[in-house]
């Protein structure tokens, strides 16, 4: 890629960017959120058209103006999201979009080929499931295993551990070695640096939208490169996360119990099984897990996004179960939701609309039925200059933001009351280094202030780093529980994975009561 630049409105997402990758290596490419990475790279598969520069591959020039252009020339993209049709099987994705295997889809040829590339590449699945019985390991593995299919040679993967277990992302990171040692091309999108060091011949940094250095593994470490990617030093934080200070403070009253908790997920079946965990003041416990496993549900149900199957949700000593978002903000829950854009934020308003949407109601924000523009202006910017949000102005789209700013916005307005409880689910999920540090710093400062966190995570480093204890959540049940101090990652992702430890007499975890958590 030689000199390619990509606009967006008066944004600049690339300008004038070289890139190069070699047949055979795994090449990183890093940088802060609105470094213009995922851009750079859905410009190389087809999802973009640069507006300046020039793409070649195999010493040929190229113009893609499809994904099925950049994937003719064997170009291929694993997205962060997955592009996939639950009630289709594997093999009914894989040949979405065949137009060249005529009127009859022929799904057995597929499925032999399809086992045959799983196993020569460590990718197994079985191509007869429907998508929706797949876990999220199994499902990215179908999105690479589908590009394969295709004959994509240069394959691009964007953030591709970000969900995974331990387990997973060390498998994954293994195949992606092995891709480049059959004389693959692989381009590897990621925030986390350890991974990164681990898996890559060579290193780009992007920043600000162009290229502010390539490296390899050996000429650098995790300190260079986060210097590299935001420009400052951040040694403490990028050296040992789980090892950032964490103050002792003393818990207080139980905050948030929750009794025999059951819901049902978007599909109608059962997705929380009769969960049981408390967190007092000045705590944050940690929820750890695969996705899918409830995660979502028992936040949604706990700050009434979602109605109950049963149990109870008690916050402060209050009954709250089933009675309405709106009811449990105003105890003071704050809720920062997986999706920010689907649930957190809205798009198309601008900053500070976005950050008065759990107040505006209320004085000094309003006045009657109407906003105090000045107080709605004064609120903006104390969120905005408070949290470190770079936006244009106040009045900026927030779809516009890049991901972490639109991050931050959101934790700056939840976190502005001074709340009581904090329901956070991926605080830090598709956010550079920079930013985590920032979020990180806000949800520390406030369970010293005393304020009861449940956080929802994947990535076992964060919870780590930020929780007093870390429960396992399993196909909606809890099955097990560990200190956060040192938790061993090694049975952590095992629990993830649903394999339970052994006890000394021989029973597994499965034949004990369940666990209960209590403060």
């Amino acid at each position: 890629m030689r000199s390619v630049s990509k606009h967006f409105g008066p944004t600049v997402a690339n300008d004038a960017v070289d890139f190069a990758a070699s047949w055979g290596e795994v090449h990183a490419l890093i940088g802060e959120n609105g470094a213009g990475k995922s851009t750079l790279m859905s410009i190389l598969a087809g999802l973009y058209r640069p507006d300046a520069g020039t793409l070649g591959v195999a010493g040929e020039p190229v113009r893609f103006r499809s994904p099925r252009d950049a994937i003719r020339h064997g170009v291929g993209m694993v997205y962060q999201h997955f592009m996939l049709v639950e009630p289709f099987t594997v093999a009914e994705n894989v040949l979405l979009g065949a137009r060249d295997r005529g009127v009859v889809l022929d799904t057995r040829s597929v499925e032999a080929d399809l086992s045959r590339l799983g196993e020569r590449y460590g990718l197994a699945v079985d191509p007869r499931a429907p998508v929706w019985h797949l876990g999220v390991g199994e499902r990215q593995r179908v999105e690479v295993l589908r590009l394969l299919l295709l004959g994509a040679r240069i394959l691009v993967f964007d953030e591709p551990t970000a969900v995974l277990t331990p387990q997973e992302a060390r498998s994954l990171i293994a195949t992606l070695r092995a891709l480049a040692a059959e004389g693959f091309c692989v381009v590897f999108i990621s925030h986390k640096l350890d991974e990164v060091l681990a898996v890559a011949d060579r290193i780009t940094v992007m920043r600000r939208g162009r290229v502010a250095a390539t490296t390899t593994p050996a000429e650098t470490d995790r300190r260079a490169l986060a210097r590299m990617m935001v420009g400052r030093e951040l040694a403490a934080f990028v050296e040992h996360p789980a090892e950032e200070p964490h103050e002792t403070v003393p818990a207080g009253n139980v905050a948030l119990r929750v009794r025999g908790l059951r819901a049902r997920g978007d599909n109608g079946l059962e997705a929380l099984a009769g969960v049981d965990l408390e967190v007092r003041a000045g705590e944050t416990l940690g929820i750890a897990g695969v996705a899918g496993n409830g995660q979502r549900e028992l936040a949604e149900t706990i700050v009434g996004l979602r109605p109950t199957a049963g149990g109870s949700v008690h916050i402060g000593g209050r009954d709250l179960t089933d009675k309405g978002c709106s009811a449990v903000a105003r105890t003071g829950v704050a809720h920062i939701p997986e999706d920010r854009l689907a649930t957190g934020l809205v798009g198309s308003l601008d900053v500070s609309e976005n950050a008065i949407l759990r107040d505006y109601r209320r004085p000094p924000l309003a006045r009657g039925p109407f906003l105090v523009g000045r107080a709605v202006a004064a609120f903006t910017d104390r969120l905005i200059h408070g949290h470190d949000v770079k936006t244009p102005s106040r009045w900026a789209k927030v779809r516009t933001l890049s991901g972490g700013n639109q991050q931050k916005l959101l934790l700056a307005r939840e976190l502005a009351g001074d709340p009581a409880v904090i329901v956070a689910v991926h605080p830090t999920r598709g956010v550079d280094i920079g930013a985590t540090e920032a979020i990180h710093g806000s949800l520390r400062a406030q369970r010293c202030r005393g304020a009861a966190t449940l956080l929802i995570g994947e990535d076992l480093d964060e919870l780590l780093a930020l929780c007093d204890r870390i429960a396992v959540l399993y196909e909606g049940r809890v099955v097990g529980e560990l200190p956060a101090r040192g938790a061993d990652l090694e049975r952590l992702g095992l629990l993830m994975a649903g394999i339970q430890e052994a006890t000394a007499s021989g029973a597994t975890a499965a034949d004990r009561p369940p666990v209960v958590l209590r403060g």
